[in-house]
């Protein structure tokens, strides 16, 4: 497949607009660590932002910092580092769970609304990102939103394009707001707790007024021998100090909690946001399913016998991680466990062929697949930016 590659937004104007000239539909990739998600793209050219590079805009300060769409993460952390900041919301690297290459862009993460374990306190990608400029199917550039949210008016085409999926344009620039890097972190590690036990502990922590920013729980044989179940807390050292003894005491019936701090606590915590505990065997699909948090052990009690599942919980049970082999029994399972307790599930990890022919995103109701088939027809009319990625026929 051709790849275009424009160095400028005016470039990326004129490419498109020759591709609605031929009617030919672009595939758009950044980095290209995340072309393995969702269903294989119906494109006849690769549309790339990879010369699309360089901050656009940073004010410490102010805590802004804006960027073209092809610039590497990496290169954005580093910056942000160097005064004491981050993206807040954590984005997962797929590079592990989909064996990919390359180098994770900025646009990237925008466009698939990439975020974390810390989604669970402080929000996903699109809750930081504040604003876009982006090239419709109308090859058209437009600017949505500004330096700070309440800038953002009319259709929220800021909100629309993140966790679109290319699907509405390309991306060529976004802004988003960052935090401040915490003093110190620290992880709480309770051992051997059975699901249901877990999730309750997750959920009275993070009801607590003692800011919990990362509440996972690792059945045993995920990532280790033993069950673990795991509060992160950030912030200052006196103050964690006095937190996590008082988590303590609130738990004291669940047994002593070790406290798991440095480099250890941070590579487990990347491991359970990119989803390492469960990558291999690589031919194992993974899923990805949200449901209440309260209701996590009831959705793995609802998978039932059949194929072996392997999982744990994050965002204090309502994100859930399943490896389970290739089969159409395991998709239809997952789904049907999902519907009445008001989830949804998403196929992250197979083959392109099963990409294909599985429902990949969570099947719409009717009135809203009417909905974000007009939201696509009025923004890409005809379907020139990664058609069928999402669903079907759009």
């Amino acid at each position: 497949m051709p790849e275009l590659a424009p160095q400028t937004e005016a470039e990326a104007v004129e490419l498109i607009a020759a591709a609605m000239a031929d009617k030919t539909r672009m595939t758009i990739v950044g980095g290209g660590t995340r072309a393995g998600l969702g269903r294989p793209p119906e494109g006849d050219t690769l549309l790339s932002t990879k010369a699309l590079r360089g901050v656009t805009l940073y004010e410490p300060a102010e805590m802004v910092l804006g960027a073209r769409a092809g610039t590497p993460l990496a290169e954005v952390e580093a910056l942000l580092a160097a005064h004491g900041q981050r993206l807040a919301f954590e984005p997962m690297d797929h590079r592990p769970l989909l064996d990919s290459t390359g180098e994770p862009s900025l646009g990237a993460i925008a466009a698939c609304n990439v975020s974390g374990p810390r989604r669970v306190t402080v929000g996903a990608a699109r809750d930081h990102l504040v604003g876009v400029r982006f090239i419709n199917g109308r090859g058209e550039a437009v600017k949505s939103g500004g330096r700070v949210m309440k800038n953002v008016t009319g259709l929220d085409l800021v909100k629309l394009s993140a966790g679109a999926f290319g699907t509405l344009g390309l991306l060529t620039e976004v802004v988003f707001k960052v935090m401040p890097v915490p003093e110190t972190t620290d992880t709480l590690v309770f051992s051997e707790l059975a699901d249901d036990v877990a999730l309750r502990l997750l959920g009275g922590a993070m009801a607590s007024p003692f800011e919990v920013t990362g509440a996972a729980h690792l059945p045993a044989g995920t990532g280790g021998p033993a069950a673990r179940t795991l509060l992160r807390l950030e912030g200052f050292s006196a103050s964690l100090a006095y937190r996590a003894e008082r988590l303590r005491m609130l738990f004291a019936e669940h047994g002593a909690a070790d406290l798991l701090q440095g480099d250890a606590a941070l590579a487990l915590w990347r491991s359970i946001r990119d989803v390492t505990v469960l990558a291999e065997p690589r031919t194992d699909e993974i899923w990805r399913v949200h449901v209440a948090p309260s209701k996590g052990a009831a959705f793995m009690r609802a998978l039932g016998e059949g194929p072996a599942f392997r999982h744990y919980f994050d965002w204090a049970g309502g994100l859930i991680w399943l490896a389970a082999p290739a089969s159409a029994d395991a998709a239809a399972r997952i789904r049907a466990a999902t519907a009445p307790l008001n989830g949804h599930a998403m196929l992250v990890r197979a083959a392109a062929a099963r990409r294909a022919e599985v429902e990949v995103f969570e099947p719409l109701a009717g009135p809203l697949m009417r909905l974000t088939a007009g939201i696509k027809a009025s923004i890409d009319p005809d379907g020139i930016f990664n058609f069928g990625r999402m669903y079907r026929g759009l």
